[in-house]
């Protein structure tokens, strides 16, 4: 992948609205034929940072270039380059699925000799070929996200940009809408998705990890997760919120915080945490059913990046 020519650069990318500043001097590549994850609180500047990507939105300074164009003086050849669905999905609800398709071939500009192959196209891969008449509005979830993802590549882009495309749905329908995306940079499409889903940014080549405007984290899903740095404890107990309470702020512990059933506990050394925390809840008559260091998973280290960096924003 590194080998590969660049598709998208940013450098110094920067947005302010008055006095805010939604985007703060982000920089990075995306390899041709990459799955690049963006991730991050509300109000992280994501969409921010898509929005200008896609030339919808001037930058304050900085800049980019999408599909070799420069965002700012060329954001007419972006716009043709790329495809964009968003997690509304772009999609006329009062139009047939056939109408949307021919709609979306018009403003695509899909030369007229191609438009039935790649209407076939996305009425196969959305399995809708029986239903081109179908009131799109009346669709459930899943086929409204494949028919949008269909309308956004109907003029094969190179690049396709997600916005959280997959909000809503259910985890089958997730599942099926990660196979259309491996396909499609299979075929050399690069793919840059925002998504608040943990197991769907582990199907990304690379995630850039944003907060208060500012990258604050990029590298593959796996080098995140062993760059952790400090010791993950796992423990179970008969009331973990309890134990949540006993632990936060304790000698030798960062941070401790529920995780499904269990508690996860960021020590500075495992095996001297390990004893006082033992110590802690037995004093406090919580009974404890297991204890054991752990790898951080994708989530553990998102919250602990992410508190790091000043806490996620508030409204």
């Amino acid at each position: 992948m590194s080998a590969a020519p660049v598709a998208v650069s940013a450098d110094g990318l920067t947005r302010a609205f008055g006095d805010f500043v939604a985007v703060d001097h982000v920089s990075f590549d995306v390899r041709r034929g990459e799955i690049f994850g963006f991730l991050g609180p509300n109000g992280a500047g994501k969409t921010t940072t898509i929005k200008m990507l896609t030339a919808l939105l001037t930058p304050t300074s900085g800049g980019a270039r999408v599909a070799g164009f420069d965002i700012a003086t060329e954001p007419e050849a972006v716009k043709r380059h790329i495809g964009y669905m968003s997690q509304l999905f772009s999609l006329y609800a009062d139009l047939t699925v056939d109408e949307n398709i021919a709609l979306f071939a018009g403003l695509y500009s899909v030369p007229p000799e191609r438009r039935a192959a790649r209407r076939r196209w996305v009425l196969e891969m959305a399995g809708l070929e029986t239903q081109e008449r179908r009131l799109t509005g009346a669709l459930p979830l899943g086929f409204k996200q494949r028919l949008a993802l269909g309308c956004a590549v109907l003029h094969e882009p190179p690049i396709l940009f997600l916005d959280e495309p997959t909000s809503g749905v259910d985890p089958l329908s997730r599942r099926r809408f990660w196979d259309l995306i491996y396909a499609l940079t299979a075929g050399g499409t690069t793919v840059f998705v925002s998504t608040h889903y943990m197991e769907e940014a582990e199907y990304c080549h690379r995630l850039a990890l944003m907060n208060r405007g500012r990258l604050i984290a990029l590298d593959t899903p796996a080098r995140l997760r062993t760059g952790a740095g400090e010791p993950l404890i796992e423990l179970r107990t008969n009331n973990g919120l309890k134990a949540v309470k006993l632990l936060q702020g304790m000698e030798g512990v960062d941070d401790a915080a529920l995780y499904g059933r269990a508690v996860h506990v960021r020590v500075r050394d495992a095996r001297t945490a390990a004893a006082a925390i033992r110590r802690r809840l037995d004093a406090a008559g919580v009974a404890l059913q297991a204890l054991n260091e752990i790898a951080p998973s994708l989530e553990d280290v998102f919250v602990a990046r992410i508190r790091a960096a000043g806490g996620a924003p508030t409204d």
